[in-house]
């Protein structure tokens, strides 16, 4: 049985089934000219009864559905037909009227080929039972019923195509979904991919770095308690001012805490810096005048400014830090340079470089590190100014 039409289905298959629900307003015009036509009794009722018999039978068909109540209404339909064509002239019209319900309910070629051939054969039956079995009756009817069958072949041959169409249209919108929902999936997992990089690159350039900065300060503290007393005090005042900025750092990365006004980049960094050179007693020799940047472009260069000084803490062993911060035509540039005992570039571990580089890199900057052993290291950030991305 011929599914009812879908949205994307092809225009023969609405065709088929706008036909069949059309012929039923013409069988119904039948039924009013026979009520009120000057029709014998006999021939009306019987006329009447029929149309009503195939009406529930047709009912029941659109209901239920399923091949077997498919056949077992065309086999019904072609008694019908052929009775009618009996009763009265006029009522072989019929088989021309619902000729799409030859297709329409049944499954293959063959059986629409079959069923519309027998309904074409009742209703030649039923004219010449009714006018008579003369050579002239049997041509006419023959004719007409063939012109007929032949329309209903037609309809019969062209329907496959187009449920392959319909078939076909029906499997290209199941992969489109489910390519849909696969793409959705991927983005997904790309977008989760992208926050935990995101969340770990701030952890580690904030938390991390801070925790770093305290186990440093704790051992040089509780190292120096008996020496010197006001070093230590100083270096446990240090801890705790970092420990409170953690604590801040963890509120706006969990989302419970109010970011702080932004300062300017060269404010920023220089309080870095200090801090920095309190901590470790270093010479820090730094050029930081205000630049115009916009804040994630501040925060880019910040985050660059404390990783590099929290490396050249943990590894370099200098004496002499320098920290530059300079808008140039093409954008603002932030070095970083130490006397250390360098590193090869190419051998270097960890994340901090990487998250640098990947920081910069969303902004449309660069990274370039310059370094070998025993020859200091040079770390340069570039960021483009706004609008020349």
């Amino acid at each position: 049985m011929l599914q009812r039409p879908r949205r994307g289905d092809p225009y023969w298959i609405w065709l088929l089934h706008s036909w069949d629900r059309l012929s039923w307003a013409i069988v119904g015009i039948l039924a009013v000219v026979t009520v009120l036509g000057d029709v014998p009794a006999q021939r009306k009722y019987g006329s009447l009864a029929l149309l009503a018999v195939l009406a529930v039978a047709y009912a029941v068909a659109r209901r239920r559905g399923g091949a077997r109540v498919g056949h077992a209404y065309l086999g019904l339909l072609v008694v019908v037909l052929g009775l009618l064509a009996y009763l009265r002239d006029g009522y072989g019209v019929l088989y021309s009227v619902l000729l799409a319900q030859f297709v329409v309910y049944v499954n293959s070629l063959r059986a629409a080929l079959v069923s519309s051939a027998l309904g074409a054969v009742a209703i030649t039956v039923g004219a010449v039972l009714r006018e008579g079995p003369d050579s002239g009756t049997i041509t006419r009817n023959t004719v007409s019923s063939l012109a007929v069958y032949a329309v209903g072949a037609l309809l019969a041959l062209l329907t496959p195509r187009a449920l392959e169409l319909r078939d076909e249209r029906a499997k290209l919108r199941e992969e489109l979904a489910s390519t849909q929902l696969e793409l959705s999936e991927a983005l997904r997992r790309e977008g989760a991919a992208a926050e935990r990089d995101r969340i770990a690159r701030e952890i580690h350039d904030t938390l991390a770095q801070g925790f770093a900065s305290i186990v440093v300060l704790a051992e040089a503290a509780r190292a120096g308690l008996a020496e010197d007393p006001g070093r230590s005090e100083r270096q446990l005042r240090s801890i705790e001012h970092t420990a409170r900025e953690n604590l801040a750092e963890a509120r706006v990365l969990v989302g419970s805490g109010p970011r702080l006004a932004p300062a300017s980049v060269a404010q920023a960094i220089r309080r870095t810096v200090e801090r920095f050179a309190e901590d470790t007693g270093l010479v820090v020799d730094a050029d930081l005048p205000d630049v115009d940047c916009d804040q994630p472009a501040r925060i880019a260069l910040l985050r660059c400014a404390q990783e590099s000084l929290a490396n050249v803490r943990k590894h370099a062993a200098a004496s002499t830090v320098g920290v530059v911060l300079a808008e140039q035509p093409y954008g603002v540039e932030l070095e970083i340079t130490d006397d250390g005992r360098g590193f090869t570039v190419a051998d270097a571990p960890g994340f901090g470089l990487d998250g640098m580089r990947r920081r910069l890199a969303e902004l449309g900057g660069d990274l370039t590190v310059t370094s070998s052993p025993g020859d200091g290291t040079r770390i340069l950030a570039v960021l483009p100014l706004k609008g020349q991305v």
